[in-house]
């Protein structure tokens, strides 16, 4: 099971009821954090995430909104008695705005902090699933994130039952790839198929991008910025932004199961009209409040 928490929505700057853009992820124990806007610490209290648990940040790109908090959630780490390496991944080029808020007042952080320069590709492995980074539309370099569980091959038991594979033949196929039963040759291909990894891709700030379509090919889950509603497309397009129909647009290209629209300008009272927007072109569109969860 994955647990998404949205911590942040608000795009630029925060209203009453909306920080800034922060997501977290929760798989096998561990929190992969995607952007750390200002807030961030407060709202990881706020709504269960246990901070001790991060064990990567992953940010988009450099503008304060999505990095400022930082400073604090770093310290804080420190206060609390963090020993686990933490790793966080900014575009290359921006690795010393990081290393700036890590140092700027000379605080004592002894936990080891690995800032690494990103391009697009693979950036992180666990145990059993990677992080791929994708190059968006933004003002400055911009990345998104593919979350992705490794496929497992799994065996079809109906098939297997009528083959005659019994107790220690699955390990060896599994291991040779093929194993004579009785008179016949058993392939593993022959009784076993391919279950896909769960994928949940995140890509803020950026216009509709092709590369977020391609990431986002088939995912559970597209969290995708909605920085304006349809009726502000010129500004989307001038200030290197999505609208919540634009955003709506990639996720249906791309055949991505859920929707979740984040990163809304504070200009906007509620989200009633992105919901709208959103809902013409794909149906399982939601725009999240702060401390939605979201089950995979």
């Amino acid at each position: 099971m994955i647990r998404v928490t949205v911590l942040g929505t608000a795009g630029a700057s925060p209203t009453k009821n909306r920080s800034l853009t922060s997501v977290s992820l929760f798989y096998d124990g561990n929190v992969l954090l995607f952007d750390c806007g200002e807030g961030t610490q407060m709202q990881i209290l706020k709504y269960g995430v246990n901070h001790s648990r991060i064990r990567a940040i992953f940010l988009s790109h450099a503008h304060g909104d999505h990095v400022i908090g930082l400073a604090g959630l770093l310290r804080s780490m420190e206060l609390n008695g963090r020993q686990e390496p933490l790793y966080i991944y900014i575009p290359q080029g921006y690795q010393g705005v990081i290393n700036r808020l890590i140092t700027f007042d000379n605080a004592k952080i002894s936990y080891p902090i690995h800032v690494k320069g990103i391009k697009a590709g693979k950036v992180y492995r666990g145990k059993d699933f990677t992080v791929t980074a994708f190059r968006v539309e933004h003002t400055i370099a911009t990345y998104g994130y593919a979350f992705k569980i490794d496929d497992k091959r799994k065996f079809i038991e109906e098939k297997c039952r009528k083959l005659g594979l019994v107790g220690e033949m699955y390990g060896a196929l599994q291991k040779k790839g093929s194993l004579r039963v009785g008179r016949k040759l058993v392939r593993l291909g022959d009784v076993t198929r391919i279950k896909s990894g769960k994928k949940i891709v995140y890509a803020t700030d950026t216009r509709p991008a092709r590369a977020t379509v391609t990431a986002a090919r088939g995912a559970d889950l597209l969290v995708h910025e909605a920085t304006y509603a349809d009726r502000e497309k010129r500004l989307a397009k001038e200030r290197m932004h999505s609208t919540a129909l634009e955003a709506a647009q990639v996720a249906k290209k791309a055949g991505a199961r859920e929707l979740v629209l984040i990163h809304l300008s504070a200009r906007y009272k509620n989200s009633l009209q992105h919901e709208t927007d959103a809902k013409t072109v794909f149906d399982n569109a939601i725009v999240a409040k702060d401390g939605d969860d979201i089950f995979i």
